[in-house]
């Protein structure tokens, strides 16, 4: 018996290291950095966000190439990340995604002067801060595992974060398919006004009521014969008005009355006929707004000067009454002698609302003979921070901005007063204060001969970027509007 156990005890030996063998290179696969695969994805979602707001960037060459390059960084990362995990990997993707979020903070805490289209700081939008915030999940998760260490491994069920970030990713990309990149002018109802310029240089609403129909429901599309001059009323309706010598307006080229087509609705351009010139026409605020006719301005920047005019029109007159400004904090500088009285909420100035007649920065009234006060322009002001030659395009040609920066203010800490102008140094008397100068841009809601956008005469029109000319846009100038 004894011979029979010292013969099975080698067995037994030989067991015992077969199973060392065995289980050991299981532990070892058994090992990894936890949340590496949900690290992985949330990249990925991040990368797909990122890559879908690269066509809404595109006019901003460099801006773009920083999307395509943060894209391709963040989708790659994440699919390698699911295939080779590591800790170098870990390491990579912490450092990549924190950077693109610190990117993103920046931009909306200031602007960012040598990248077109981030000059000035933007609010944080749904799209943008869930791609940060996917990009934010993919980093902390691999910092933390890389202060953890290698863990052994269980079974990772990705079903609901992959759905999680599926949802996020997809809800991104739809709400950025209506963002406006810089500079939203907004809605009545406190919505962006977006617009969007096909090949044929007209302009279409971009989200709202005003987007086109679906295609597919059978609605019998609309042409328009781009041939013929037409205006694109603030309705969602166009007006063909045919023969541009008719003197009325009313018919076609055939004698048939005017067409009026519901840009709500399918609808077709029709660019096979050669366009032909349409005769300019004066600013009229009480008219649909054509600021057309105007060399080298394309037809996106005569979109955009068109849209924030139509804006100011229909949402300035709120501000009709003095009082009315006065008890939202607006105050009088009073230049009134000189024909025009501006009045400012300084506080505004450096808020993070532009352009947005909801909430401008300053208000132009005209004294009248009987001692009122007529509405006739806001004046917008960007944040002080900004430098004139970092200002947004807008209107090309059209546009022009100005700062004032020789005018010398009481010190009033309340509600500051215009007392003169700085002397030969650019210095004020020390009995005033002279302020970090913001650039601004007129909208007028009444007629004025140098047109919609024009800057105030002589004192009043400030210092526009050396090299320019002062613009008087005298193609859709009034004869019978204010100086401007």
């Amino acid at each position: 018996m004894d011979d029979a156990m010292d013969d099975e005890a080698p067995d037994a030996a030989a067991d015992a290291a077969s199973v060392e063998v065995t289980v050991a290179p299981e532990r070892a696969k058994g090992t990894g950095l936890p949340g590496m695969s949900i690290a992985a994805a949330a990249s990925i979602g991040a990368g797909i966000v990122h890559a879908g707001a690269i066509g809404i960037h595109a006019e901003h060459v460099t801006l773009a190439r920083l999307f395509i390059a943060v894209a391709v960084f963040q989708l790659g990362w994440g699919v390698f990340a699911l295939v080779r995990p590591g800790r170098l990997v870990a390491a990579i993707g912490a450092a990549g995604n924190l950077i693109a979020v610190s990117a993103w903070l920046v931009t909306r805490l200031a602007g960012v002067s040598f990248i077109g289209g981030l000059e000035v700081r933007e609010k944080a939008q749904f799209s943008d801060t869930a791609c940060a915030l996917l990009g934010l999940v993919a980093a902390g998760l691999m910092l933390s595992a890389l202060l953890v260490g290698p863990r052994e491994a269980r079974p990772v069920g990705m079903l609901m974060p992959g759905l999680a970030v599926a949802a996020l990713a997809v809800a991104a990309l739809v709400n950025g398919a209506g963002h406006v990149h810089s500079h939203t002018i907004a809605s009545a109802a406190g919505a962006a006004v977006t617009t969007t310029a096909d090949t044929t240089g007209h302009v279409h609403p971009g989200s709202g009521s005003g987007a086109a129909a679906d295609p597919g429901s059978g609605a019998t599309a609309s042409t328009i014969d781009e041939s013929q001059p037409h205006v694109h009323n603030a309705d969602g309706t166009v007006t063909v008005l045919g023969d541009p010598t008719s003197t009325t307006g009313t018919t076609g080229t055939d004698g048939s009355p005017a067409t009026t087509i519901d840009e709500s609705q399918p609808h077709v351009h029709d660019a096979s006929a050669t366009p032909q010139a349409v005769a300019t026409v004066p600013y009229d605020p009480t008219k649909p707004i054509d600021l057309g006719g105007v060399p080298g301005v394309t037809p996106e920047e005569q979109a955009r000067a068109e849209n924030l005019v139509a804006i100011t029109i229909v949402r300035l007159p709120q501000w009709a009454d003095p009082k009315t400004a006065e008890a939202a904090g607006f105050q009088s500088i009073g230049d009134g002698l000189t024909g025009f009285e501006h009045y400012i909420q300084w506080s505004w100035i450096n808020d993070n609302d532009y352009l947005d007649p909801d909430h401008p920065e300053s208000l132009v009234y005209a004294p009248q003979p009987d001692g009122s006060k007529k509405l006739v322009s806001a004046m917008y002001m960007l944040p002080d921070t900004v430098k004139l030659d970092q200002v947004p395009d807008i209107g090309g040609a059209l546009t022009q901005w100005h700062i004032h920066d020789n005018l010398c203010f009481t010190k009033d800490p309340v509600a500051p007063k215009v007392a003169g102008i700085t002397d030969a140094n650019g210095g004020c008397p020390p009995s005033l204060q002279k302020f970090q100068p913001a650039p601004m841009i007129h909208v007028w809601i009444t007629p004025n001969r140098c047109g919609p956008f024009a800057a105030l005469e002589g004192v009043g029109a400030g210092q526009i970027e050396p090299g320019q000319e002062r613009l008087c846009d005298h193609v859709h100038g009034s004869s019978a509007g204010l100086l401007g």
